[in-house]
């Protein structure tokens, strides 16, 4: 026969498990709350979309989410990932969840880009944006070899087969092929800003050259629509979402954080890929 004790024990340890289920549980979360909205974060500089894509399309299928609050900390990054969110942020909006973009301490280049699938850009006052263009990066390391004796044999199938190698200098035909390839690449940044921001392309050339504003420059300039911080930009939400009283914010699950020898070997590789065309500030 257990004893009072054996059984007490049992109890609590049955109680806790229930507790632990309840608390990752719908049951529990949405205690209180009137609705929930997703939470995207871009933070950081923009390498990869495949997590985000993911998260932001689990987003769209739920239908426990009323909206989406894209909370952008960002200098920018790689072009494609870049395209790849906002295509991701537009499908979204499509599905009839609508966005709220806020700005933290900087949505510049393509974290300004990826704030174009929404509804309405809230902004703090102090906020780095802008930054519309496109810069590309090309090491050359050739001196250092010469120097140390190593030289590198190409073999190509054609003369330009190995433009942008970090082995010798750009030509000058060559320079203007990846100047022609820069362009289209911007004409597209200053397309999607002047549809998004309901623009004409040549008032957004006029600001699209690099430079960036604070919050309170961007609003004058029609890039942003308000100035306020999170919070304004989740009240905002939720009255386009017609929620009342208390909200859930979903997160996705935070990733592991990379260790320092992680983070500068990720650096020096993001350094040397060749060709580089990012939406970033510099």
């Amino acid at each position: 026969m257990r004893s009072p004790f054996l059984k007490f024990f049992i109890l609590i340890v049955v109680a806790g498990v229930l507790w632990m289920l309840l608390k990752s549980s719908s049951i529990l979360r949405f205690k209180g709350a009137a609705g929930e909205i997703g939470v995207v974060e871009i933070k950081g500089t923009i390498r990869s979309s495949d997590s985000l894509v993911v998260w932001i399309n689990k987003l769209r299928k739920m239908s426990s989410v009323r909206g989406i609050l894209l909370r952008v900390d960002s200098p920018g990054g790689a072009v494609a990932p870049t395209q790849e969110i906002l295509e991701a942020l537009k499908r979204a909006k499509k599905s009839g969840k609508p966005i709220v973009a806020s700005f933290g301490n900087v949505a510049a280049s393509g974290g300004y880009y990826v704030s174009l699938a929404a509804d309405r850009i809230v902004a703090n006052p102090g906020t780095v944006t802008g930054s519309i263009g496109v810069i590309a990066e090309f090491p050359v390391v050739s001196e250092f070899l010469k120097k140390h004796g190593i030289k590198f044999e190409i073999i190509k199938t054609g003369r330009f087969k190995d433009t942008g190698t970090p082995f010798r200098e750009m030509k000058p035909e060559e320079r203007r092929i990846f100047k022609d390839v820069l362009m289209d690449v911007y004409n597209q940044f200053v397309e999607e800003v002047a549809i998004a921001r309901k623009m004409s392309v040549d008032s957004v050339k006029k600001i699209a050259d690099g430079r960036v504003f604070t919050g309170r420059m961007a609003l004058k300039l029609g890039l942003v629509d308000t100035l306020g911080s999170f919070d304004d930009a989740v009240n905002i939400l939720k009255k386009m979402c017609g929620i009342k009283g208390a909200v859930h914010l979903l997160y996705r699950k935070r990733r592991r954080r990379l260790s320092v020898i992680d983070f500068i070997l990720d650096r020096v590789e993001e350094k040397l890929e060749t060709p580089q065309f990012l939406y970033r500030i510099y």
